[in-house]
């Protein structure tokens, strides 16, 4: 499960609050490790962190306080800092490589009697997404193929590119998700304990 936690356009105290609470996630959940860090306006602050969680990571998903004191303003009257916790959904596991399902067929046009005879075209899908190409530009049935799998394999490649965007895209926009008020997890001071 992939978390990110992120201050959206908060101030710096929200962006070092990123922080204290990855570090928490982390030690909650032994073998989660960090997959991106965006640094923040200070040292120690992130404006958004992703982290990968085991499965059993649930109950996270909103809006987390941390009431404390500024460590940068400490005459500041605001003590209440939020932060926006989300769950992003996982890119689709397109496999290039797997199983494939061949099928060749005769094709007409250019190439003359052997065309018309032989099983030269060819048609390529691939099990796992169900995508499919054929090839009849060539005389032989090896040549068919080979470019045949040239366009599954550009297709899939392509068909991996947009899903690892959409997640990319679902995490920007969960970016600025933060909602004051009505927290999932209340934090205090600057051990970062959690209030009961």
């Amino acid at each position: 499960m992939r978390i990110q936690i992120s201050a959206g356009q908060g101030p710096a105290e929200c962006e070092f609050a990123v922080g204290l609470l990855a570090e928490e996630l982390k030690k909650e959940y032994e073998g989660s490790s960090v997959l991106s860090m965006t640094k923040g306006l200070k040292a120690g602050c992130f404006s958004s962190v992703i982290l990968e969680c085991g499965e059993d990571a649930v109950g996270w998903e909103g809006t987390v306080a941390w009431i404390c004191q500024s460590p940068f303003r400490p005459h500041h009257k605001r003590k209440n800092w939020y932060i926006h916790v989300s769950v992003l959904p996982e890119a689709e596991n397109i496999d290039e490589s797997g199983e494939y399902r061949m099928e060749y067929f005769r094709c007409g046009g250019k190439g003359g009697q052997n065309v018309n005879k032989v099983e030269t075209g060819v048609r390529i899908t691939h099990i796992r997404t169900g995508e499919s190409v054929t090839a009849t530009e060539e005389r032989t049935q090896q040549a068919n193929r080979r470019i045949a799998m040239e366009r599954l394999q550009s297709m899939l490649k392509k068909k991996k590119a947009q899903a690892e965007q959409r997640v990319k895209k679902k995490a920007w926009h969960e970016h600025y998700g933060i909602e004051r008020g009505n927290p999932v997890r209340v934090y205090e001071g600057t051990e970062f304990r959690r209030k009961q």
